[in-house]
């Protein structure tokens, strides 16, 4: 049975309750990922997912910042969490279907404006955490799972509005880049969405400071679906909902799918 996936870093779940119940009952993805919900569990707006069939729930919350919530039409079991860098933050939540396959939902940190760990302390906590996934997926060596997220970190020369002009600008830089190859190839994961859509620009986030997000379109690609090595030749029909940034009072970034045939 062939499942679909979307993730979404919806910027806080209860203020944009509206648009998630919008995009379950649009789209109908079978599972949807959320970070940065700024939400504990049980203050969430569940009731209304559920209503729409969404009645399988594995999440971490967190008072005003941070948060990751996997809601799912499939059953699923909480397959942990982990505190990367050791921040105390609600960053990571994993869940396992009934066919095996375990979703890693993660948010990793934004990292501040200044692109220097001795300047910017919040530039070395996201340093420090990709450095920690990178060590958990070398040593756990991860099978027939899917990770998804806002990992903050744009990765490719298309996957920005302007390479030149970001290579100094937190999210793009080769530093972060680098570490970020790391954590993929010590867990043997494969870039999902660009598998799909091999070249050209795409992007998952704008901006809130640009007037007109939608013609300047100064995006970047910060979210990110990627699956191991022996599943990803079951991936197919990524898109990018861009959509979404048009919405009445949006989020910043709008969601990313993926289906699985599996």
């Amino acid at each position: 049975m062939p499942f679909t996936l979307a993730t979404w870093n919806i910027n806080s779940v209860r203020l944009r309750e509206a648009q998630v119940t919008r995009l379950l009952g649009e789209e109908t993805p079978d599972i949807l990922c959320l970070q940065e919900i700024k939400s504990p569990v049980d203050k969430m707006p569940l009731e209304a997912f559920r209503a729409l069939g969404y009645t399988h729930v594995v999440a971490r919350g967190q008072k005003g910042y941070n948060g990751v919530a996997i809601l799912s039409k499939l059953p699923l079991e909480d397959a942990g969490d982990r505190d990367y860098a050791a921040l105390g933050h609600a960053r990571h939540v994993a869940a396992r279907l009934e066919n095996g396959v375990v979703i890693h939902n993660f948010y990793v940190p934004a990292g501040g404006d200044i692109p220097d760990r001795e300047q910017n302390i919040k530039f070395g906590q996201k340093l420090d955490f990709l450095t920690e996934m990178r060590d958990v997926f070398a040593e756990e060596k991860p099978q027939k799972s899917i990770l998804v997220g806002d990992l903050n970190i744009a990765p490719r020369e298309d996957d920005v509005w302007d390479h030149k002009k970001l290579l100094k600008i937190v999210s793009h830089t080769p530093v972060e880049v680098n570490h970020l190859t790391d954590v993929m190839e010590a867990g043997g994961w494969a870039d999902v969405t660009r598998q799909d859509i091999p070249s050209g620009k795409l992007y998952s986030w704008w901006s809130y400071r640009s007037p007109d997000w939608d013609a300047a379109d100064k995006g970047r690609r910060l979210d990110h679906i990627w699956a191991t090595g022996d599943i990803r030749a079951s991936a197919h029909s990524s898109r990018i909902l861009r959509a979404t940034r048009g919405w009445e009072q949006p989020s910043d970034h709008v969601p990313v799918f993926a289906t699985f045939d599996l």
